[in-house]
């Protein structure tokens, strides 16, 4: 046998597309080429190989060796494809175990193919596997392509892809292991799945004292998934609210906690909570890479990494107005692309967005014992960094007042659980509905499911008329009177609800 074919993965975003490894011996001076669009990384595997293979008490073969990756128009990257071509080379010369004797093995050679086999691991010079980066991504594709196939793995990668539920997967240590199972000579162990990090304890809700509006805010934007700016003054709570957030959504079910992992997983946070909705909060001097994400191998950025969970904005007109207007089509369409010249990456972006700023560039205009020493040029140009068309993408706009000074002497605030579990019945009802949380409701399913009676129709008509409102703004609002009427239990949307609704409205937003 001259030449074996094997499966592999390349990373794309939060694909890893199949690629064929097929390694070829032929006549001729001792060369080792691989082709296929391979980088640094991947053309170096031929000094890995040759110095595993030895070191594994094979022989390297003599002759013309031509690996090919393909297809050839996707680029390959990192060390993954040790292991396939290395495989491959020994299946191609023969060879299926190392003999006690360090001679050549004299059982037959299996099937070239190996199609029910897919293969990652980089190897040292001692054969030894060395685990890869995103296991968890590739398990999920072959899973969801292939869902037939057993995934050979090293060992400490295989436990976390053993996650994926469905998909067999194999855990090996090194080169010889994985030659012996492909021989027959023995059978790799199934990778035990390893326990799911723990999730650090959120802050409860009961720690924020006051603010009633802001709580109530929080309240809906947890039972719609919506999104939410928090207007005033420094000391209002605007931070400590957001940090709860988290701890009022529902739990993520399986398969979302799986794609939030892969993604922190090609971001490198292997040790992400799983279960726990993310949080994220950036710094302000964050560039437009580090939050919608890029690169010459492109990596998700904040707002990826914050899928399925909130995403926080503190001081939002600090933020550079290129970072901000980023935000735009995510915030619409779930997703980002990251377009090169030879592939585009995508990654999920599915958040909540949670941001805050002050009323002014001190932040104390409007404060009843504090004077603003702002004026009203900078005050406009403070408030004017951050968009309209961004600010007409955000649900709720509250306005907190500051710190009643004797917070101490009151009762403590909700906790937590009880809020929790009425955002969540809110969500289940959403669910059962139409599938969807309202945020996420668009088009035709508005008018489907956001019936109202004719005050609550005039009463919204004339409120957008007045705070000439966009059509986007109107769909917005009638999202959050969807959310509220859910949260009251009741099926068509009332003035109450619409009234509540459009109060969640900037002027001129």
């Amino acid at each position: 046998m001259t030449l074996a074919v094997l499966a592999s993965r390349a990373l794309c975003g939060l694909d890893a597309h199949a690629v064929r490894v097929e390694a070829h011996l032929g006549p001729g001076l001792p060369s080792f080429n691989v082709v296929g669009l391979p980088d640094t990384e991947v053309r170096e595997s031929r000094e890995r190989v040759r110095a595993a293979i030895l070191n594994s008490g094979f022989e390297f073969p003599p002759g013309r060796i031509t690996v090919n990756l393909s297809p050839a128009d996707i680029p390959k990257e990192s060390g993954r494809f040790d292991l396939p071509i290395a495989l491959g080379l020994l299946l191609a010369s023969g060879q299926l175990a190392a003999p006690s004797d360090g001679g050549v093995a004299e059982a037959p050679a299996p099937d070239p193919t190996l199609a029910d086999l897919v293969l990652a691991g980089e190897l040292s010079l001692t054969g030894a596997l060395v685990p890869v980066a995103a296991p968890l991504v590739i398990a999920l594709s072959v899973a969801r392509e292939a869902p037939g196939a057993t995934l050979i793995l090293p060992a400490g990668s295989a436990e976390q892809a053993a996650w994926v539920p469905g998909l067999r997967v194999l855990s090996a240590r090194s080169l010889a292991d994985v030659a012996a199972h492909a021989a027959g000579a023995c059978r790799l162990p199934d990778a035990v799945p390893r326990p799911w990090p723990a999730a650090p304890p959120v802050p409860c809700l009961s720690d924020v004292r006051g603010q009633p509006g802001a709580r109530r805010a929080l309240e809906v934007a947890a039972a719609g998934g919506h999104s939410l700016l928090m207007i005033g003054p420094p000391g209002a709570g605007k931070s400590m609210l957001a940090a709860r957030l988290p701890g009022l959504l529902p739990p993520l079910a399986r398969n979302e906690a799986l794609e939030a992992a892969a993604v922190a997983a090609l971001a490198g946070l292997s040790d992400a909570p799983m279960g726990q909705p993310p949080f994220r909060a950036p710094h302000h001097s964050a560039s437009v890479a580090a939050l919608v994400g890029g690169g010459s191998r492109p990596r998700p950025g904040e707002i990826s990494l914050a899928h399925r969970g909130v995403l926080f904005l503190d001081e939002l007109p600090e933020f550079s107005r290129r970072a901000l207007e980023a935000l735009r089509e995510p915030l619409e369409a779930g997703r980002v692309v990251i377009a090169r010249a030879l592939h585009a990456a995508q990654f999920p972006a599915r958040f909540q967005l949670v941001a805050a700023m002050n009323p002014c560039p001190c932040g104390w205009r409007g404060h009843p014992a504090r004077a603003c020493a702002c004026t009203p040029d900078q005050v406009a140009r403070y408030a004017g960094k951050v968009s309209g068309p961004l600010l007409d993408r955000i649900d709720l706009h509250v306005a907190l007042p500051p710190s009643d000074l004797d917070w101490l002497s009151g009762p403590p605030g909700e906790p937590s659980g009880p809020v929790r579990e009425r955002a969540l019945r809110c969500r289940q009802r959403q669910m059962a509905r139409q599938g969807k949380p309202n945020a996420a409701l668009a088009g035709a399913e508005l008018d489907e499911h956001c019936r109202m009676d004719g005050e609550a129709r005039a009463l919204l008509s004339q409120a957008m008329r007045r705070l000439a409102g966009s059509a986007r703004a109107l769909h917005r609002a009638l999202r959050v009177a969807r959310t509220i009427a859910d949260l009251d239990g009741e099926e068509r949307l009332a003035a109450r609800h619409v009234a509540q609704a459009v109060q969640y409205r900037r002027p001129g937003v």
